[in-house]
């Protein structure tokens, strides 16, 4: 089996709420490979979006280590896990967050010409996973011309542009109607077996989940199977 390109180990994870803690994850332990696509399905309040910003360096654990492709992340700066961030962690949310003032395609380049790439090479690439994704033919539209599974399409395009070794994605689908939904779910799952990025998604969908290679929840502050 491949090396795991994610791994939380032993994570502790609490808030404060008035005078008490409320504990969130309790030595919780999750590992996902390249290629990989994992639904995480539980209860709204159960800590699935606190599970995603730990994985994706955007909190810090109470206890327990973040490991990204080998990398031990939870003792590193700002700057270092800032970099982490925008090369191996793509981020889809349930609303796309494209820039309104861009187009489609300007949308997609950003991320990678903050890294430095050149503008051309940027544009190309970003019409290269358009056209993957299907609306290569909206590239020069602005996210107001764009129907919602259109949008959601190019922010996915826009998380994977720097060629991440992560997908996080948190209810990727949970504005669109079910047939979008659907579209959506399939250009996702084309682009993982493709391109071998491991995806963490959070649905509420229980359909899309049973697509995917496993379905783990949260019981106890830990992450186990999902029992149907």
């Amino acid at each position: 089996m491949a090396a795991a390109v994610l791994e939380l180990k032993k994570i502790e994870r609490s808030y404060r709420q008035g005078a008490d803690r409320l504990t969130i994850l309790q030595d919780a332990d999750f590992a996902l490979v390249p290629g990989e696509m994992v639904a995480l399905v539980a209860p709204s309040g159960a800590g699935k979006s606190t599970l995603l910003h730990l994985a994706g360096l955007l909190e810090a654990p109470d206890a327990g280590e973040v490991v990204i492709g080998g990398r031990a992340c939870g003792r590193l700066n700002d700057d270092q896990r800032t970099a982490i961030r925008r090369n191996e962690i793509g981020f889809v949310y349930q609303f796309h967050h494209l820039l309104p003032e861009f187009t489609a395609e300007e949308n997609v380049m950003i991320p990678q010409m903050v890294t430095g790439m050149a503008p051309g090479e940027a544009k190309g690439r970003a019409l290269q996973l358009l056209d993957y994704l299907r609306v290569g033919h909206r590239a020069g539209h602005r996210p107001a011309e764009l129907s919602g599974g259109e949008q959601q399409r190019v922010a996915i395009a826009r998380a994977v542009a720097n060629a991440p070794r992560v997908l996080l994605a948190d209810e990727p689908t949970g504005n669109l109607d079910p047939v979008t939904a659907g579209y959506v779910f399939d250009a996702l799952e084309a682009l993982v077996r493709q391109s071998g990025l491991a995806a963490l998604i959070a649905t509420h969908n229980h359909d899309l989940a049973r697509r995917m290679d496993r379905v783990v929840t949260l019981e106890g502050g830990k992450v186990v199977p999902f029992r149907h």
